[in-house]
């Protein structure tokens, strides 16, 4: 296996960018094919990019943006602190411009100082799931995962790893 490279964080936004059109027609590319087979390439290239990659070096994520809260996370977080699920609601959350739960701020209000969780136990799904590159029916979430490739490192790898097989 090749040494991935991996954009810098400062450098993600402004790499991602340049690149937009050429995802937008990988994308397309992609969804002529089977589902089984985009879930394959997804799937490969996400392993390959986790065995060189550790996202406490990074926690962008949980730096810039929100995952959408469910009742059920809310319900989590709740037992994990201690506390009522309507003093999570109170205290870390606010309603966004669809309707969802998201926290009142970023960085995530339970990101620590050394890019740990202090509610790891206890994240809401969309944090377990993140950056959603391993999972089923990727064509589903083509949208987000283009949103993802300004932030993650890891979907901007996975990507273009999937744009080298492709264009093969």
């Amino acid at each position: 296996m090749d040494s991935l490279e991996f954009v810098s964080l400062d450098r993600i936004k402004e790499f991602s960018s340049s690149k937009k059109q050429e995802n937008k027609l990988l994308f397309k590319r992609l969804k002529k094919l089977p589902s089984e087979k985009i879930d394959s390439l997804f799937n490969t290239a996400h392993h390959e990019a986790f065995e060189q990659f550790n996202c406490l070096t990074c926690a962008n994520c949980c730096k810039t943006i929100s995952p959408i809260i469910t009742n059920r996370d809310v319900d989590r977080l709740a037992k994990g602190l201690g506390i009522k699920p309507s003093a999570v609601v109170e205290k870390y959350l606010t309603i966004d411009s669809d309707g969802d739960y998201v926290f009142t701020s970023a960085p995530c209000p339970f990101l620590q100082t050394d890019n740990y969780c202090e509610v790891y136990e206890h994240r809401p799904n969309a944090c377990r799931e993140y950056p959603h590159t391993d999972r089923r029916k990727m064509q589903q979430i083509f949208n987000i995962t283009l949103k993802n490739i300004e932030v993650c490192p890891v979907v901007l790898n996975v990507v273009e790893q999937i744009k080298k097989q492709v264009n093969r």
